[in-house]
């Protein structure tokens, strides 16, 4: 069985607003390290749109720094799923999703393949109700930005969540990577 991790950058004050921050290059190649064992990212259209055709061109360019570069290249290479009922222009390596996300990624994750990581704040409290993530792993910023969409809306989970702490990464630029386990 496939492992399901959920990834989100946020902000000191709990903001998902990935437009008020920006990774140091130390934090770009931790990103490009944890792609290792993955072989699909799962997307809400909204996360889908802020990163294609970004880092498809920067990949397909070169013209980021040399960690953007490694980054674009190691994430765009990743098979994609994007949810949305709306949604046209997805890449060649894209399937969309219109339809029960959780199931889809439940029978996913009974495939043989390397990990999945799931990109979408929207999609949270379904999928942590439906029990369908293992690995919770969390890049905090040091900004505070005061808008945004929060982590989790007041009221979205039915229970409380009990997380193990397995790692803990430090970095030089002041962003610290938390890395969860559920219990």
């Amino acid at each position: 069985m496939r492992k399901v991790k959920f990834g989100i950058n946020i902000s000191l004050d709990g903001y998902c607003d990935h437009t008020a921050m920006s990774p140091s290059e130390e934090l770009l190649d931790y990103f490009t390290g944890t792609m290792d064992d993955v072989d699909l990212v799962f997307f809400g259209r909204v996360m889908y749109e802020l990163m294609f055709p970004y880092w498809a061109d920067v990949a397909k360019d070169q013209s980021g720094t040399p960690a953007e570069n490694r980054f674009a290249e190691r994430f765009t290479a990743i098979d994609k799923i994007v949810v949305s009922k709306t949604f046209e222009n997805a890449r060649k390596d894209t399937h969309i999703v219109r339809e029960n996300p959780v199931a889809e990624l439940l029978k996913l994750k009974q495939q043989p393949g390397k990990s999945i990581t799931v990109d979408s704040v929207s999609m949270l409290p379904e999928m942590i109700a439906a029990d369908v993530i293992d690995e919770f792993n969390l890049v905090v910023h040091p900004v505070v930005v005061g808008h945004g969409r929060p982590l989790l809306v007041a009221g979205s989970l039915q229970q409380k969540l009990n997380l193990k702490l397995v790692d803990t990464i430090p970095f030089k630029s002041g962003h610290v990577a938390l890395h969860y386990m559920r219990m």
